[in-house]
């Protein structure tokens, strides 16, 4: 691999990591609001997961990732693996709060 080869993929590389972070940062960022989410239905009597919420956030993050020209199938997964790791927080919050 030649050096112009090389110096190319650094910077590529170092890009995906800087996004790679801002991913795990904005996730974090996710989970406390979530995190929230889950205390409030749990002392509201709540159920813990919402499926008119999350058919809504499917089509959102769909639309979105079409505007974006990233697969939508893609990011309906990402989504229902996030969703299912939320709705797992809220059932262990709300019986946390004897729900």
């Amino acid at each position: 691999m030649d050096d112009a080869t090389q110096n190319q993929l650094a910077s590529l590389r170092k890009s995906i990591d800087n996004i790679d972070s801002a991913l795990v940062h904005m996730l974090a960022e996710r989970f406390k609001c979530t995190q929230q989410v889950g205390v409030l239905k749990a002392t509201s009597g709540l159920p813990a997961s919402d499926k008119t919420r999350e058919s809504e956030q499917i089509e959102r993050l769909r639309s979105l990732a079409l505007d974006a020209n990233l697969d939508p199938a893609f990011a309906e997964k990402f989504l229902n693996f996030i969703v299912a790791e939320v709705i797992r927080h809220h059932e262990q919050i709300a019986g946390d709060h004897g729900g």
